[in-house]
Parts: C-alpha cells; structure tokens; sequence
C-alpha cells in the first residue's frame, strides 16, 4: 500500500522538484530536460513527477511563478525600506540587480523564456503583473514629488528596459562582470535627464 502523504511531504517534494527543475532548464534548455531526466535527478520512478505536476510546462510555470514572486518580494522590501521618490527608485534598482546577479538561472527562466501557454497558468500570469507592477511604484513617487512627468507605466518600462539590457549583456558575458551596475547608473541618469519637467 503505498505511503499517504502529508501537505508537508506533498510541499517539500514540489520543491525538490522545481529546484531541480529549474538548474536542469538553466543548463540545458527547456526543450531539451524531460520528466524522465528530472525523475532521475531525484532519483524517483519517472512516474512520480506525474503525481505532483500534470507535465513538463506545469513544472516549467511553478519554477516561473516562484521565481517572480521571489523578485517581487525584493524589490517591494526595498521599496518599503525606503523614503522618498529617488531613494526608493536607487533601492528598487538595487535590488533589481542584486537579484538577477545572485539568480541568474531564476533570472533567465523569468524572463528570456517565452512560453506559449502562459495564459494556462493564472498564477504565473499574477506573478509576473506583480512584477511588472514593481517597475512602476517608485515611478510613481517621483511624479507625485514633480520630479517626473509622464505616464508611469511607460516610464517604468523605460526604466525597465534599460536595466534588463544591462543585466542581459553581463549575463551573455558581452561586457565585463560588474559593468552592468555602472551601465544601469548612466542610463538611469540619462533617462531621468529627459524625464524632468
């Protein structure tokens, strides 16, 4: 008779399974890990995925929606630690970078990776807006100082943008480790040069 299994066991199994799941994407690509390779990784029958994850793109959505939750949580803590507009868009970027530097395969699972189906997974769909919605609160900050003035969405995309490129060259290894930081300094400065009223 097989075990019963507690929530608990239930919960540590699923991230086993994402822990995993997640440095065999990052090393090898999506395409290219199985069940069966992840099963084996855990040293389980390749049935026992099956029991925890409806397939391969279920696990894939867990291991994005963890990951985005795990970010968000930075960058709103750094927000909250915070007073006033600058100091809350010099500590969110802060813990932008810190984050992708420190997760750099959750990083790349996040946002390099594009999965078709992604509407199939409302939590990860949640995950990533709470994401994007982290990229507009300090924005919105300094537009209620005055020291910007625009739409803050597309202020925060700006913003966004140019701190993802700069992380994503250091990442690809097209500019020297720790440039990225000092890149994201000048464009940031460049960008709130063009932003003041």
């Amino acid at each position: 008779m097989p075990r019963v299994l507690s929530a608990a066991d239930v919960a540590d199994f699923r991230d086993r399974l994402c822990e995993a799941a997640e440095r065999l994407f990052a090393e090898h690509g999506p395409a290219a890990v199985t069940m069966r390779q992840l099963a084996a990784d855990l040293k389980v029958s390749p049935m026992t995925p099956y029991r925890y994850f409806k397939d391969k793109d279920d696990i894939l959505a867990a291991v994005r929606t963890d990951g985005f939750n795990r970010f968000s949580d930075a960058l709103e803590a750094a927000f909250a630690a915070t007073e006033g507009g600058r100091a809350k868009g010099a500590a969110v970027g802060e813990a932008y970078l810190k984050f992708a530097f420190e997760h750099p395969q959750t990083y790349k699972l996040m946002f390099d990776l594009d999965q078709p189906n992604e509407d199939q997974y409302p939590h990860l769909v949640a995950a990533a807006q709470r994401a994007r919605d982290t990229q507009t609160h300090w924005v919105k900050s300094l537009i209620s100082e005055g020291v910007f003035e625009g739409d803050p969405d597309q202020i925060g995309h700006l913003f966004w943008a140019a701190t993802h490129g700069a992380v994503g060259l250091e990442l690809a290894g097209k500019i020297p480790p720790g440039a990225a930081r000092k890149l994201h300094r000048d464009l940031n400065h460049a960008l709130a040069r063009g932003l003041r009223p």
